[in-house]
């Protein structure tokens, strides 16, 4: 892991390829609040599924996006941070350190987010402002990275308006405007943060000092999402009454967790730090490696929910907003795995695809039936996509890496 003693090299912030390998204790330590982030976000997702509100059920699933890519969005600006200059650096360490606190704060305005919804945005602008502006003079011998930074400022402070705005709001009107401004966000970097008159950016924001770095970042990130699935499935078995159905709930939910990771790592997930060593553009493959990661995550993250769900009322009729999460979820999932499948492997993941078309086609007829059985069904075509690569896999040496030239 990292050496949080040693003290930064003389003049330089900027990471070296030897000094980008691990992730040290500080960031494993910030990837903690995320687990209690994400736990929040699920938290404030089942009580709208359960409410009597159609509408309100709808509602909820908006809170994947709204809520949790926000998140999401604050720890992966965090990790392109700690992978580009040297953590060991004291201004890097505080960047880290109030950037945990912050996601801290975030997470904790979930529970009462009538109230305390706005330290939710506030917060989110502050560290998205606050954070380019103090590298910026840190960065006086680095004229390129001060100037990407300078982009990401201008572009937070036009977001941060929306955002502010929405928090000055209530209700489904707070919901929509947050919804525009954190499309704004991602619009914008899938750009670059384009400013007029300051020219195309000469360094790219997901540059990479280290090809394994950012990867094994990514990895962890997918271990916290399942990690708080597996939180949420616990929680929620002790909280209801340990019925036949409950346990079955249980084992199902916890075995869609198993599978998840299964599909994930075998095979993409375990040779991902090679495929982007070996890509020809890493910082392009870095970008697409990080949206597939935030969709598997955000798909991860709706699973939690929908098991939830299943766990609270395994029997009885279902309805369609509990469907949405409880096949929606790994849906996405697996949309998002077939992103790291072109990356890796530069091809059609169609098995996947086959698994999202089984899951679409399986919702209308789920309807009639309880929660538990739409587990079981979605348990069902991931165990599917497993068989399907370990017989793929059978017989074979494993698979080697070829990302697109």
């Amino acid at each position: 892991m990292g050496r949080p003693s040693e003290p930064a090299q003389t003049g330089g912030i900027l990471r070296g390829e030897e000094d980008a390998q691990q992730a040290s204790f500080l960031e494993l330590f910030f990837d903690l609040v995320l687990v209690f982030a994400l736990v929040g976000v699920v938290g404030r997702m089942v009580p709208e599924l359960l409410s009597d509100s159609a509408g309100m059920r709808w509602l909820a699933l908006l809170d994947v996006v709204v809520l949790g890519l926000p998140l999401l969005w604050l720890w992966t600006t965090t990790a392109y941070v700690t992978s580009r200059f040297d953590y060991r650096n004291r201004w890097i360490q505080l960047l880290v350190l109030v950037s945990a606190f912050g996601l801290l704060i975030m997470a904790t305005s979930l529970y009462e987010f009538e109230q305390r919804g706005v330290a939710f945005a506030v917060v989110y602008v502050l560290l998205h402002i606050g954070r380019p502006l103090l590298l910026r003079p840190l960065l006086r011998e680095h004229k390129e990275v001060r100037a990407l930074y300078t982009r990401l400022a201008i572009w937070a402070s036009v977001s941060g308006v929306i955002w502010l705005a929405g928090a000055a709001m209530r209700g489904n009107h707070r919901i929509a405007v947050w919804l525009i401004a954190i499309t704004v966000d991602m619009v914008v970097a899938r750009f670059r943060w384009p400013v007029p008159g300051m020219g195309r950016p000469p360094t790219s924001a997901w540059a990479m000092a280290s090809s394994r770095y950012l990867p094994e970042r990514y990895q962890q990130l997918l271990l916290i999402a399942l990690g708080e699935t597996v939180l949420s499935i616990g929680l929620a078995f002790a909280n209801h009454p340990t019925t036949l159905a409950a346990k079955t709930a249980l084992v199902i939910t916890f075995l869609s967790s198993v599978l998840m990771w299964r599909i994930y790592f075998y095979r993409a997930g375990q040779v991902l730090a090679e495929a982007v060593e070996m890509a020809s553009n890493r910082a392009a493959a870095g970008g697409i490696v990080g949206v597939a990661h935030v969709l598997m995550v955000l798909g991860i993250t709706a699973t939690a929910a929908g098991s939830e769900i299943v766990l609270a009322h395994p029997e009885g009729p279902s309805v369609p907003a509990w469907l949405a999460v409880i096949l929606g979820g790994p849906a996405v999932f697996l949309f998002g795995r077939s992103r790291l499948e072109r990356v890796v492997f530069n091809r059609l993941a169609v098995r996947r695809l086959v698994g999202i078309a089984a899951l679409a086609l399986l919702a209308p007829p789920l309807l009639f039936g309880p929660p538990l059985l739409a587990a079981i069904a979605a348990a069902v075509v991931l165990l599917g996509v497993a068989v399907a690569d370990a017989r793929r896999a059978a017989g074979s040496p494993p698979e080697s890496p070829s990302p697109s030239a």
